[in-house]
């Protein structure tokens, strides 16, 4: 528990660090702080394998959204269909990309960095569809860097922690972790 406070009050520092910095330099980052550094976090503490297959999902999530944008603009309709369909296109990049990779990459990932990018862009999409090479660039640039201060502030409070007590179980392979009760223990030793 103490871990979690610890890397709370960590991230909250950094979040408003951010901002604070962000003012000073210009990089207008406090809009996307919180997500940017939230979400960093979760990829950093969540312990589904490696932080490494955990960042690449993440990333693939994220272009995965970002091409789904630029097919809205190039060649879906802006309507509620065009809409649709780009969203469902997003959602299979990330699918596909978990089943090109063996389940490598963890899907949650994949969703998690698809639907970071389409939260923070949407709107300043929605009001300038045309310019959608240069507004999603920027939108991308202020959250990798946001991103990459939760993911670090996260991480370095959470290591110690991943490291005293690992968590290998995937769903449907293996035994339960240690942090769940086994069927024995629920059922008793004996029936």
């Amino acid at each position: 528990m103490r871990t979690h406070i610890l890397a709370g009050v960590v991230l909250a520092l950094a979040a408003g660090l951010i901002v604070v910095l962000s003012r000073a330099l210009g990089l207008d980052l406090d809009s996307v702080a919180l997500l940017g550094g939230a979400v960093g976090a979760v990829v950093a503490l969540v312990p589904d394998r490696s932080a490494g297959a955990r960042l690449v999902g993440f990333a693939a999530g994220f272009l995965a959204a970002w091409v789904g944008y630029i097919l809205r603009a190039a060649v879906l309709p802006d309507s509620d269909g065009g809409r649709s369909v780009a969203a469902m296109l997003t959602v299979l990049i990330c699918v596909g990309v978990v089943v090109l990779t063996r389940d490598r990459l963890p899907l949650w990932s994949l969703l998690l960095g698809a639907g970071t990018f389409a939260g923070a862009y949407e709107l300043t999409f929605a009001a300038a569809p045309p310019e959608v090479v240069t507004t999603s660039l920027s939108t991308a640039t202020t959250l990798v860097l946001t991103v990459a201060v939760g993911f670090f502030a996260a991480a370095v409070v959470g290591a110690h922690e991943a490291v005293a007590t690992p968590h290998t179980h995937r769903a449907g392979h293996g035994d339960a972790p240690a942090d769940e009760p086994s069927r024995t223990d629920l059922m008793g030793a004996e029936q």
